[in-house]
């Protein structure tokens, strides 16, 4: 039996299987809490996986500048782990990067071996001033993180922009 597996864009529609995916890794405090609310507002940052029309994974681009944006609330079903969609999420949220003309990616991660596998390397946090007075003051973990800073340059990686159609084509 073939398998499908999309990654595309968030939706509206997507909210509360996103949700569902991301809850149960907050709690364990594996990645930040977001609400309903929070997703929605930032749903635009957000890529979905689905496999054979199921809502398996999600992750977010979140841009903190020309040249740097992270990849963050990147999560796969258990059951779904394994079969490169943590991949494919990750090289979407790569070809939109590339796409806004970002000339870096980082991720704080417990897993850096799967983002070294992609060609990312292990960074001291403290280059990456952005996250942590934004975002990471906010942790429960702050003072105390034990998370690993991946970072990978995408001008050195070749990425394809992906080909997105516009949103108005008018003609006079």
């Amino acid at each position: 039996m073939t398998h499908h597996t999309l990654v595309r864009a968030a939706e509206t529609g997507d909210v509360d299987g996103m949700y569902a995916l991301l809850a149960p890794y907050a709690k364990e405090q594996v990645i930040l809490q977001r609400s309903k609310d929070d997703l929605y507002q930032h749903l635009q940052e957000f890529m979905v996986a689905e496999y054979d029309g199921v809502l398996v994974g999600t992750a977010a681009l979140h841009i903190y500048g020309s040249n740097i944006a992270e990849i963050r609330s990147l999560v796969v079903a258990p059951d779904c782990q394994g079969k490169r969609i943590g991949h494919l999420l990750v090289e979407g949220c790569e070809k939109m990067a590339a796409q806004l003309h970002v000339a870096k990616v980082f991720a704080l991660t417990y897993v850096e071996h799967f983002f070294v596998k992609m060609g990312y390397a292990v960074v001291p946090k403290e280059s990456l001033p952005h996250k942590i007075w934004t975002v990471c003051v906010h942790c429960k973990k702050f003072g105390d993180c034990d998370e690993i800073a991946v970072q990978k340059r995408l001008s050195d990686a070749r990425i394809k922009p992906m080909r997105v159609p516009p949103l108005l084509d008018i003609v006079d």
